[in-house]
Order: C-alpha cells, then structure tokens, then sequence
C-alpha cells in the first residue's frame, strides 16, 4: 500500500439508476463521465492531476492537492447545473439525469489491489449516501445538490470568494454508522421539521418565558379557583367595626312599621353611614 497522500475528493452519483434498464443505464453513465469531464476542464483541472474510480452509477475523483479547490466549487455550482439542464431538455423521462455530489478533502493511500483507502474517504461517501442529501435533490428543480466537508467550508467556502456564496451553504449533520458527521448543504435544509440543521434543541414550553404550569387541584397546596391560603387570610388587616348602615332607594322608608316623615335631604338612593337623622325636629335616630 502507498503512503497516505493529501488529495481532494470529489463523487458524484446518479439518482434512481437502478430503476432503469440496461439501454438506459449505459446512456447515464455516458452523460457523467461527460458532465464530470466538462466541470474538471472548465476548473482547469488536468487529467494528470486526477485519478478517477468507476462505481457503476456514481464516479469518484482523487485530485491532487495542488489543484484549486476553489476552482473545482466554482465549476460545479455553474457548470454541472447548465449541463444538466441541456441534457435532460432533450431526454425522455426515462432517461433524465440528475446527480448528488460530495466535495470533501483527507488523506487517502492506494492498496496493491488498485483499491483507495483512507477514514477520509469512507467519510466522503457516507455524505455522498445520506438520506438528508438524497432528499436534498428531491426537492431541487435544478437537477444537482451538492455538499462539502467541513474542512472544504472551512478553508474555501466561509470566506465568500467569487462565484461560491458562502451564505447559500447551511450547517447540517448527518447519521452514519460510523457516527454523526457534520457537513455544509448548498441550499435549502429538506424538512424543515427533520432534526437535521444545526439548531439547539427543542424548547420546552414555557421556559422561554418564565411561565409555570398551574398547580392540580389533587396535589398538596393546591386551591381551588377564588380561594385564598390560610396564611394570606390571616395577614389581611381586620375591618373596624361598621356603624348603622341604612339603605334609601327611593320611596318612604319605614322603621319598625312607622312612616318616616319631615324633612330628609340627600337620602334618597344612595348609602348613609353614621349618625342619622330623620325629620326636621332634631330627634337622633340610631
């Protein structure tokens, strides 16, 4: 086996290529070879600087560290979705094309088998087989999605250079059975409700805003509605004791079967607390 050398990785794979016959089949594979030849070229990629591996419905490219990585983003944002789209304006439903695709770097060496091998790689391609990924193209109209390691984010798309919109790339992770692998999407997270982005967790209600749940009416302490605790009945302050209180509304009051009679000035409806008195003779009333 070769020593590990650094290399850029790029794999791209062909949606559904097994639910087509044989005729069609052999139609994809010549439209990847052509969309993958067409984007190393327009990244100025040589031929010697790259060393590709045949997967039946997908492609894999070891390219040399040399190579501008930024280039090769550049090519495959632009590139292979007006390739695609030329291609598949001109095929049959049957044979429409559309590819998923993995940017990443590592370490990768050559077995004596011809064979690759590196935890750098194995990592690539589990991004490559991921279901948010997968899902990702669904739901794409321009026929490509494609994601980056976190090493590629963060040595080339992060700082925004020309043609590759680091805004346009989101944080996602993914399962695999080696673990959650976290990668950058370019462009919209499939299933908003999914567990997908990186996002914190779910937010418990009422934590947010300091509410507390009411107590049960079954659990110790709890009051029923209107009710006040012991302890805070006890702390109000007494009321003085009320005088005579006589109600007015209107009409001739009586007091123990007897008309009430002479002058009385401002009791009619209402309320009169106190010392009362009734008639014009200066009698007290209690």
């Amino acid at each position: 086996m070769t020593d590990p050398v650094s290399r850029t990785i790029l794999l791209l794979d062909i949606e559904k290529y097994s639910d087509r016959d044989d005729i069609e089949q052999a139609y994809l594979r010549r439209m990847l070879y052509d969309v993958a030849d067409r984007t190393l070229e327009r990244a100025g990629i040589d031929e010697r600087l790259r060393l590709r591996a045949d997967r039946g419905d997908s492609v894999m490219e070891l390219i040399d560290a040399n190579a501008s990585v930024t280039a090769l983003l550049r090519a495959l944002l632009t590139e292979v979705p007006t390739q695609l789209h030329a291609v598949n304006r001109m095929a049959s439903s049957s044979a429409q094309i559309r590819l998923r695709g993995v940017v990443a770097t590592g370490y990768v060496a050559v077995d004596e088998h011809d064979g690759w091998v590196g935890s750098d790689l194995n990592h690539a391609c589990r991004l490559l087989d991921a279901q948010l990924l997968r899902a990702a193209l669904r739901e794409r109209r321009d026929d490509f999605a494609l994601c980056v390691s976190e090493s590629v984010h963060t040595g080339i798309v992060r700082h925004g250079h020309a043609g590759i919109p680091a805004e346009d790339f989101h944080p996602v992770t993914v399962d695999s059975k080696n673990g959650p692998l976290r990668a950058w999407l370019h462009g919209p997270v499939p299933g908003a409700g999914d567990d997908h982005s990186e996002k914190g967790g779910t937010s418990v209600p009422g934590a947010s805003s300091g509410e507390r749940p009411a107590p049960r009416r079954d659990q110790p302490g709890a009051q029923a509605p209107g009710s006040q605790a012991p302890e805070a009945r006890a702390a109000r302050p007494s009321a003085p004791p009320a005088g005579a209180v006589f109600h007015f509304h209107g009409g001739a009051p009586t007091f123990g079967g007897s008309l009430v009679g002479g002058d009385q000035h401002g009791v009619s409806g209402g309320q009169v607390t106190g010392d009362v008195h009734l008639g014009g003779s200066g009698g007290e009333s209690a």
